[in-house]
């Protein structure tokens, strides 16, 4: 029985391989040192009595059964009582799994006190910390990370700003990340991170000071002169392109900044420009795979078909590491030249992997632009998904239909998902938007405020709100809280950004719209936002220019009916 037990343990992933053995003892790979110069984990001499393996089997065969939450809770308790650390990172992981934070937090915190030279289980800790938004919590366990070697904090400020993405209080970041990089005055990844954090909080002048500073300590870093840009762009696309030509003219074989200066020209339309760049990047680099992708991805952005599909098959035939990515990029590619066929060939070969779904769904809307509407929900229906899955094939389908102008058969069909699960985010949020096509506008409501009280970090959900409310003209001060707290959520949302830019344009600040919607459209070139731009500046007297966004706008989404609609209306 304790061998079999103990292979339980060990197929569920609980180091707790041996009976009543130290670390000296110890075999299991969760026990090796974990760097170099690492203390060994502090294990106690744990004895596994009845009481214990009992409990043990208990956690690990409710999770076989599905019973995460029974797992979670017992090895919580176990975690807190045994102290081995062991028993607490298992504890933490099963957690996760039942998605229980809490728990999951509670572990770690066993996890760092029984073995306090872990790495992991800093890492862990901290990062759960932030997750449930206390960060300042969180503030001594990274600062011991970064401490934690010579590499550690060059390494650890890069990858912060993904960690804090998770707390929605970008000024508590803010601090956090000031605080900790304090004591790193000569680090240039310490103030390239409080550049990153201070424009998550829209502190564009002081991102734009420490960014530079960034560049001083290390002048022919790339990172630092492309983030810079990135500060600039908010102001001018000029000005973040005469950045990075001069960091280009210093330092001409640098690869990132090239790209980002390249993609720059691309989203300004200047294609003549842009392409000069692909082919300075294709002769410095002319068989480096990355480069020969995103040659590829740039060339497609500027409708150039035939180079985009020239790289893209030469990266195939050379082995590419994500070939169904290349693969789903040339269906795409297709698809925009009405190459039904050929598009369908291209997401039909990508047989496995997290591509495939995302390739089924545009295999289906493929057929529904031939006229093949219920063929296409046939297909999507047919395929074999998981019950997140499902979920997206069911909106995929309603999509179909809203694009087919059957409206009232997506809001059925996505009425009916709900019934079975009237809390899930994504049925509630499309449901909500098919709502507003039927001016349905108490459902659209009812289901937005719904979302924002499951997940109150869901940007779009207070964005969509707030924009309905300014679309139909009303509540305009409640449209505004709305919208801004979108944005404090999801700070480089063009489309959010978008939203605040109509808010203040129906409120009466012509000015203050206008910059925003430039912010928007330089960010990201989308038909209806061009179409609110385009109307700002008539209502401005800028009509010159409003034409020439309309213009733009109409080459690159010719079939956009906000567009069309907004033209024919003030040009009369």
């Amino acid at each position: 029985m304790p061998a079999l037990a103990v292979a339980l343990l060990l197929a569920g992933g609980c180091a707790l391989a041996q009976i009543g053995v130290d670390a000296a003892q110890a075999t299991d790979e969760d026990e090796a040192p974990l760097a170099a110069g690492q203390p060994q984990p502090n294990l106690p001499a744990q004895e596994l009595t009845e009481a214990l393996l009992y409990e043990l089997l208990v956690a690990e065969i409710a999770l076989q059964r599905g019973d995460a939450a029974l797992a979670a809770k017992t090895y919580a308790e176990l975690a807190g009582r045994t102290r081995d650390p062991r028993v607490a990172r298992r504890a933490v992981e099963v957690a996760n799994i039942a998605r229980t934070p809490e728990l999951a937090l509670q572990a770690a915190r066993a996890w760092h006190e029984a073995d306090p030279g872990s790495l992991p289980a800093l890492q862990t800790l901290g990062a759960l910390l932030v997750r449930a938004h206390r960060v300042e919590e969180a503030e001594p366990f990274l600062a011991k990370l970064l401490a934690s070697d010579g590499a550690a904090a060059a390494n650890g400020f890069m990858q912060l700003g993904r960690l804090l993405d998770f707390n929605p209080d970008k000024q508590a970041n803010l601090r956090l990340v000031r605080s900790l990089a304090a004591k790193y005055p000569a680090l240039a990844q310490a103030h390239l991170a409080q550049a990153q954090a201070a424009l998550a909080a829209n502190e564009d002048a002081a991102a734009l000071a420490e960014a530079r500073r960034a560049a001083q300590l290390r002048p022919d870093w790339d990172a630092a002169a492309i983030f810079e840009a990135q500060v600039l762009q908010r102001q001018s696309p000029a000005l973040a392109g005469a950045a990075l030509a001069s960091f280009l003219e210093k330092y001409p074989k640098s690869r990132e900044a090239r790209l980002g200066y390249a993609r720059l020209l691309a989203g300004e339309s200047k294609f003549a420009e842009a392409r000069a760049q692909f082919e300075k990047l294709l002769a410095a680099f002319p068989d480096n795979s990355d480069v020969l992708y995103a040659v590829g991805l740039l060339a497609l952005q500027l409708k150039d078909y035939a180079t985009a599909e020239t790289h893209l098959k030469r990266l195939l035939d050379s082995g590419f590491r994500d070939p169904d990515g290349v693969r789903f990029t040339l269906g795409q590619a297709a698809e925009e030249q009405k190459h039904w066929d050929d598009a369908i060939g291209w997401y039909q070969s990508i047989q496995r992997g997290d591509q495939i779904l995302p390739a089924r769904m545009r295999i289906a809307g493929v057929m529904a632009r031939q006229g093949r509407l219920s063929e296409a929900r046939a297909y999507l229906r047919a395929q074999n998904a998981d019950g997140g899955q499902q979920i997206q094939l069911l909106i995929a389908e309603a999509q179909l239909l809203r694009e087919a102008n059957q409206h009232r058969d997506a809001f059925d069909l996505l009425g009916k998902a709900l019934l079975a699960q009237p809390e899930q985010p994504e049925l509630l949020y499309d449901h909500a938007l098919t709502a507003e096509k039927l001016e349905r506008f108490e459902v659209l409501e009812g289901n937005l405020r719904k979302l924002i009280q499951i997940k109150p970090d869901h940007a779009h959900a207070y964005n969509a709100l707030g924009y309905s409310f300014a679309e139909r003209n009303l509540r305009l001060p409640e449209a505004r809280t709305l919208v801004e707290r979108a944005l404090a959520l999801s700070p480089e949302d063009y489309y959010i950004i978008d939203s605040l830019g109509w808010v203040l344009f129906r409120m009466g600040d012509l000015k203050g719209a206008a910059a925003q919607l430039q912010r928007a459209y330089h960010g990201r070139p989308d038909g209806e936002i061009g179409a609110h731009l385009g109307e700002v500046l008539w209502m401005l007297g800028r009509r010159a220019e409003a034409e020439r966004i309309w213009q733009e706008s109409l080459k690159n989404h010719p079939e956009n009916d906000t567009l069309q609609k907004t033209i024919k209306r003030l040009r009369r």
